[in-house]
């Protein structure tokens, strides 16, 4: 571990892909729901392009052209409906993760929760993986103008911990939360998870799950 700890006071974590590793099954909602609109719909093309960025980007690409408001809420919430329902009986945190995170209140550190995903999907996983003990903030992609790699709901995390920029961890999976993360001027832990070790930056710490840093 490339990275001290003890020189943050906040630690914020993304969602999908950190605190739990559900890419596939986010693929597969979105291959789901791209069928039943008779979107075209390539899992290499969708990765490379989409993965990690909220749900009104990838809606107006997807279906090019702009979206109300009105029309990106319930459009997304359809998808994420599908997301849900698939991926229930599977959902388990992260290898390490409880203890990781157990380890971090007692030292005092506050965390919170960016992620570019609906209030929805965050309620779902942080219920799922009885995590909200250790939450104090969450932060989602609708609390934020722009999405990432823009670094808004990282700035905006730290805002709600009450913590400098520079004194948080951000925990992050796609290639551009972690570009939003930098954008924050944050350090910045990469999980491989949605994309291997060898893909990330070599010059940022990559693990593959919480148990690395215990």
């Amino acid at each position: 571990m490339g990275i001290d700890l003890k020189g943050f006071n906040g630690f914020i974590f993304d969602m999908d892909g950190v605190i739990v590793d559900n890419y596939l099954y986010h693929i597969d909602a979105w291959g789901e729901f791209c069928k039943r609109h008779g979107l075209n719909f390539e899992v290499e093309d969708f990765t490379r392009k989409y993965f990690g960025k909220n749900n009104t980007d990838i809606l107006q690409a997807l279906f090019g052209k702009s979206l109300s408001i009105t029309e990106i809420d319930m459009l997304g919430e359809e998808k994420e409906a599908i997301y849900r329902e698939l991926y229930q009986p599977y959902i388990k945190p992260l290898e390490g993760l409880l203890d990781f995170m157990r380890e971090l209140k007692i030292q005092g550190g506050k965390i919170a929760i960016a992620s570019s995903a609906p209030q929805s999907n965050i309620n779902f996983v942080v219920e799922k993986t009885c995590i909200k003990e250790y939450i104090d903030v969450s932060v989602n992609g609708n609390m934020v103008r722009l999405g990432k790699p823009n670094p808004d709901i990282f700035l905006k995390a730290a805002e709600l911990l009450r913590i400098q920029p520079g004194k948080c961890l951000v925990f992050e999976d796609s290639f551009s939360g972690i570009q939003a993360a930098i954008n924050a001027g944050m350090q910045v832990v990469a999980l491989a998870t949605t994309h291997k070790k060898e893909e990330h930056d070599p010059t940022i710490t990559t693990i593959n799950n919480f148990k690395e840093l215990l």
